[in-house]
C-alpha cells in the first residue's frame, strides 16, 4: 500500500522530513493509569506535581537528563514523605506507557522509504528504558533509529519541547527546511512552538490516529 500525506498543508510547500511526537502519537499513553497506581500507593496532590500540560522542576529536570532515576526517586519521596522502593515506584510511574501498535510501525516503515522522519520526545530514562524493552521484544529493533533516521529524546540532549532551542536543534543538525518539515505531536503547546520556527505543523486529536493522515 501507498501513503500519501492528506493532512491539509500549504500549497505552496512540499512535504520532504516528518517529525513525529512519541508518546500519544507513536505509543500509546494513559496518564491516569499512573496517577491510579500513585493514589493507591498512598501519593496526593499529584495534580500539584505533575501533569500533562505542566510539571513542577523536578520533572523538568528529569527530563533533560540534568537528575539521573535515583536523584528523581528521592526528590519525589522527600516532596509526599512517602517511602517505597525503586521497583514499586517505577511500575507506578511506568502504568502509563501501553502499547506501540504494529500498523504505526508498518506506517515508519513506508513512510522511511519516501521521506525523512525523524523522532521528538520529551522523556525520562526510567520510561525510556522501559518501553525500549518492550520495543526491541516486541519489534525486533536495536534501538528507534533503526526505525527512524534519528530519534531525539529530551534526556539525551538536555532540552525539552516546547523549548524552541530544542526545534531548531533538531532542524540545524539535520539540515531541514521547515517549509518541507511538518512536525506532528498531541500537545498543543508543542505545535504552537513549532510553529515559531517556520515547521509545518499538525496537532494530533484524541481520537485521532496517524495512520489515518496518510
Amino acid at each position: 500500500m501507498n501513503y500519501e500525506l492528506v493532512i491539509m498543508l500549504d500549497n505552496s510547500s512540499s512535504i520532504k522530513n516528518i517529525i513525529f511526537d512519541f508518546g500519544g502519537v507513536i505509543c500509546n499513553i494513559d496518564f491516569e493509569k499512573s496517577y491510579r497506581a500513585f493514589t493507591e500507593l498512598g501519593f496526593k496532590n499529584l495534580d500539584n506535581l505533575f501533569s500533562k500540560k505542566s510539571q513542577t522542576a523536578i520533572f523538568d529536570d528529569f527530563e533533560k537528563g540534568k537528575i539521573n532515576p535515583a536523584d528523581f526517586r528521592k526528590e519525589i519521596y522527600n516532596i509526599t514523605k512517602i517511602d517505597i522502593s525503586d521497583k514499586i515506584f517505577d511500575e507506578a510511574w511506568n502504568a502509563m506507557i501501553l502499547n506501540i501498535p504494529n500498523a504505526r510501525v508498518n506506517l515508519l516503515k513506508k513512510l522511511k522509504t519516501k521521506h525523512r522522519i525523524f523522532l521528538l520526545s520529551n522523556t525520562n530514562r526510567i520510561h525510556y528504558d522501559y518501553y525500549l524493552k518492550n520495543f526491541q521484544n516486541e519489534y525486533g529493533f536495536k534501538n528507534f533509529s533503526e526505525l527512524f533516521e534519528k530519534a531525539y529524546f529530551s534526556f539525551f540532549i538536555a532540552m525539552k519541547k516546547p523549548d524552541i532551542e530544542i526545534f531548531d536543534f533538531v532542524i540545524n543538525e539535520n539540515q531541514l527546511k521547515p517549509t518541507e518539515t511538518i512536525f506532528i505531536d498531541d500537545s498543543l503547546q508543542h505545535i504552537e512552538a513549532a510553529t515559531l520556527v517556520g515547521l509545518q505543523s499538525y496537532h494530533l486529536k484524541n481520537n485521532e490516529d496517524i495512520t489515518e493522515l496518510f
